[in-house]
């Protein structure tokens, strides 16, 4: 604070006494405390003694003049923040005199000082929980609180928490308390204290107060602050907290910020605010960009942009139609078009000769896991050496022979596999798969209708050609051409909450005839198309079907995809699970329990509620039979909830490796997938290592989990160390056909996009989780938690749900006219700046690119040129730029 500009101009001397510890002689004390003093400090001691005592004098005049002294040499004296300043220190044995003193004045203006001056004293005075430092300031003047010191407010403020917390349990008068509190809020946002001041508001539970304090220069820091502590809060604080934030960014006109609280609360009607409060039409396009990268629907209407024909181009950017052409931007710019064989990515030169021998074994699953591979590396690129060689070629139709080396199941995959080269590509996507609808052999045909299904995947189309395509293979004799057909429309309308597909698949649900994979991926389908929606229809459709179920299916591994599919339904809504929840435990005491954890884990994923996460620590903590299967989706759970924030996030490592020492057998095979998650395209060191331990591991369902889970880990990475450990697996493991076709997924997943893309389902700086990216992986975890009988028996394709979380992990800069700019960007480690004083660095040891550029895990990218201004705080995936129009250019 500044010095008080009434100050005596020699007060700096003597400022600051460091406390002494007191000696033993309580005699000695006073005799050796006044030798040590030097000799203005004993002229100040004396000088406020005679102060205490004209106090006490019956002139008024004389108390006066002496009260007006004290509180000078109080003032004057609050210059060091590690020492108790003087005149305190010399006045704490009169405190109890004044005190008293206190107590026999009639009722005057004086006494009103002097309990300014006891209120100021009980700051190093008052006995613990007493709260006289606030006591007297109740009782004393209105003076202007912040004079005396940052210190002393802060004090007041704790002491007003508890006074508060006290006052509300017996139900007493709060008002002149809060009149306290907002003098202490206006004083700590001048002070740039906006911590300590959401702090107090939350402790007196009145942040609307925050709305009218805040300011153009510290709204920014306000608000950052609510958005990360409300992670920290229990319902329903949190929910206020952000709603006060959103509330902020709208009255000083920061949409994308608040569009990205609205997002986060799921609430669209404040999305529908924001649309209609904002006129620039550029900022729409921006959050059309932001919308499309969450991957919800969302439909424009008339109020939020009024001409026809801006209305369409924005329904465009949100319904994701750009997205191939930014991303194949991307490629060219880094030079990755060549398309790669699955040969590139395993290397098979650098190994022994043992390796390479045992490659003719098994070929047919050989050649599956080439499919995989070969369709996660060309990912989205629209050509590869497999699947899109044209059929001219000396070969004599390559395409052709590849999928007719895969037998049975497996041409399904295949074929569907063209559907994940053409990625996000519909128009070329639907001609090029469309030749495999005339097969005479329905497995092709069940890998079309799959591949329509990835073609459109987190792709809106106006004229709904998956729906057209796959509506009517829904009811047809095949129970494999059904299954495509329904996991195609699941991934294409994924979050989409389509009513027509619907009644479609509710209707199979209901039909007892059908055979149960049918109605395991109906389920999941109708799951993922109502991610999060808390459907009641679907709800009832797959409960019923569950009740349904014969005690011999109910064994089955595909009957758990039900209570998945269910969980899916209340994705990250908290209590809504509730009443489903209560009505599962009227299920078969089979799957009963299975079905308790997997709606928890699905109704808190991403909610970082560590009361959960404790609740599912203690179910794997019991010791059960081995038939018992309601262990893994815990596990699972455990990471869902706790990846939502950082802190949680490393407590859910360190039990997870507790779970792998002490764990049963049916807890040590889901860690891996449950460490998996939690690191998912963010190989961190320490995880990376337990899972190469557990990838030799004796139990091979242990070991596949972890082969799996080194590939999600490194998803889209290229990260060279997990991609070395795979290779080596690979010879490892050369005889084990099981093991070498999870080694081979893994090294597909770790070159997924060529290094291109992401499986974080986080984006907007870890800010908002996608549902339907989580869904996806979800969905592919629980199916690993059964590896022999989904994955490596004829349910492979299970796999291609991942493409739900498929995301390219790029900034891409465009102009006005939403076309390439290219411009210097610095991208570095993101750093942690909230609360922090000043302008901190929000990024370190950067380097900088011109755009589009890559972002890794825990990235960030702020702008090198002050020539555009950026219309998303947050520079991730599409953003647009406009010029500066107080740039200069330098000459």
């Amino acid at each position: 604070m500044a010095p008080d500009p009434n100050s005596a101009s020699g007060s700096g001397t003597r400022d600051e006494a460091v406390v002494k510890v007191p000696a033993k002689d309580p005699k000695k004390k006073d005799e050796k405390k006044d030798e040590d003093l030097s000799e203005e400090d004993l002229a100040l001691k004396q000088q406020l003694e005679l102060y205490v005592e004209r106090v006490q004098d019956s002139d008024p005049g004389l108390q006066k003049a002496a009260l007006e002294s004290m509180r000078q040499e109080i003032r004057t004296s609050t210059s060091s923040m590690t020492s108790v300043p003087k005149p305190l220190k010399f006045l704490r044995p009169h405190y109890g005199t004044l005190k008293a003193y206190y107590e026999t004045m009639g009722v005057s203006d004086l006494k009103k000082y002097l309990a300014d001056i006891l209120s100021v004293l009980a700051l190093t005075m008052s006995a613990e929980g007493e709260r006289e430092s606030l006591k007297f300031r109740l009782l004393g003047s209105e003076s202007d609180i912040g004079s005396w010191g940052h210190e002393y407010v802060r004090n007041l403020a704790g002491e007003i928490s508890q006074e508060y917390a006290k006052r509300q349990s017996e139900e007493a008068s709060i008002d002149d308390l809060m009149e306290l509190v907002q003098q202490i809020v206006a004083f700590h946002m001048k002070h740039n204290a906006e911590p300590e001041a959401v702090d107090l508001l939350m402790e007196v539970e009145d942040l609307d107060l925050l709305v009218e304090h805040v300011d153009s220069t510290n709204f920014r820091r306000t608000c950052l602050y609510l958005t990360s502590a409300a992670r920290y809060l229990p319902g329903p604080d949190d929910i206020l907290v952000l709603d006060i934030a959103y509330m902020i960014y709208l009255k000083f006109e920061e949409y994308p910020n608040a569009l990205q609280i609205a997002l986060f609360l799921d609430n669209l009607q404040y999305v529908k605010q924001i649309f209609t409060s904002c006129d620039d039409l550029l900022m729409k396009k921006q959050f059309c960009y932001i919308i499309a990268r969450h991957g919800i629907e969302f439909e424009l209407d008339d109020d939020m942009v009024v001409e026809d024909e801006d209305r369409y181009a924005l329904q465009d950017i949100i319904n994701n139609s750009k997205l191939s052409e930014g991303y194949l931007t991307l490629a060219r710019d880094i030079e990755v078009m060549e398309p790669k064989s699955p040969e590139d990515i395993y290397k098979a030169h650098l190994l022994d000769g043992r390796a390479s021998a045992g490659a003719s074994v098994d070929s047919a699953r050989q050649n599956l896991a080439a499919t995989f591979v070969n369709a996660f590396v060309n990912a989205g690129f629209g050509q590869d050496k497999l699947m899109t060689v044209p059929a001219d070629a000396s070969s004599g139709g390559a395409s052709g022979t590849w999928l007719f080396k895969n037998k049975e199941h497996g041409k399904a995959s295949a074929a569907a596999s063209l559907g994940m080269i053409l990625l996000w590509d519909v128009d070329s996507g639907l001609a090029q798969i469309d030749k495999y609808f005339h097969s005479s052999d329905s497995h092709v045909i069940a890998g079309a209708l799959l591949g329509v299904g990835i073609v459109n995947c987190n792709i809106n189309n106006d004229c709904d050609p998956a729906l057209a395509l796959l509506g009517d293979y829904v009811n047809k004799e095949d129970p494999s051409v059904r299954i495509g057909a329904i996991m195609g429309l699941g991934i294409a309308y994924a979050g989409a909450q389509n009513d027509q597909i619907r009644y479609k698949l509710t209707a199979i649900l209901n039909d007892a005839k059908a055979p149960l994979d049918v109605t395991a991926f109906t389920a999941i389908s109708l799951g993922l198309i109502y991610v999060g929606s808390c459907n009641e229809e679907v709800a009832q459709a797959i409960i019923f079907a569950l009740m349904d179920r014969s005690e011999s299916e109910l064994g089955e591994p595909l009957t758990r995809l039900l209570p998945l599919a269910l969980g899916l339904l209340y994705l990250g809504k908290q209590e809504s699970v509730e009443a489903t929840a209560e009505v599962s435990k009227t299920f078969n005491e089979k799957i009963r329990k299975y079905c308790d954890m997997t709606l928890l884990s699905c109704a808190y994923a991403g909610t970082g509620n560590v009361l959960k996460v404790q609740n599912l620590l203690g179910h794997c903590a019991q010791h059960l039979e081995k038939s018992e299967t309601h262990q893994g989706p815990a596990v699972l759970g455990i990471a869902m909830v706790a990846m939502a924030e950082e802190l949680g996030l490393e407590m859910a490592i360190r039990s997870l490796e507790h779970l792998l020492q002490y764990g049963e057998q049916n807890i040590r095979r889901a860690v891996p997938l449950a460490l998996g998650l939690l690191c998912i395209s963010n190989p961190k060191v320490n995880v990376m290592d337990t899972l190469s331990r557990l990838s030799h591991d004796t139990d091979s369902e242990v070991a596949m989990a972890a082969v799996i889970s080194l590939g999600l880990i490194g998803a889209g990475t290229n990260n060279a160390r997990i991609a070395g450990m795979l290779r080596n697996l690979s010879s490892y493991y050369y005889k084990d056909a099981n093991l070498l076709f999870c080694v081979r997924i893994a090294q597909g997943l770790v070159h997924l996009g060529k290094g291109l893309l992401t499986l974080n389902p986080f984006h907007s700086d870890r800010f908002l989780l996608s549902p339907v990216s989580l869904a996806g992986i979800t969905t592919l975890l629980f199916a690993c938690l059964d590896m022999k009988a989904i994955i490596l028996g004829k349910y492979h394709y299970v796999l291609y749900f991942i493409v739900l979380a498929m995301q390219p992990r790029m900034l891409l800069t465009v102009d006005e006219n939403l076309k390439p700019l290219s411009v210097p960007v610095r991208v570095g480690q993101a750093v942690d700046v909230v609360g922090q004083a000043g302008r901190p660095k929000t990024i370190t040891g950067f380097q900088t690119h011109s755009t589009p550029v890559l972002l890794a895990a825990g990235d960030r990218a702020e702008l090198a040129t002050e020539k555009y201004i950026p219309l998303s705080p947050i520079l991730e995936g599409f953003v647009i730029l406009k010029e500066n129009p107080e740039y200069k250019e330098d000459n």
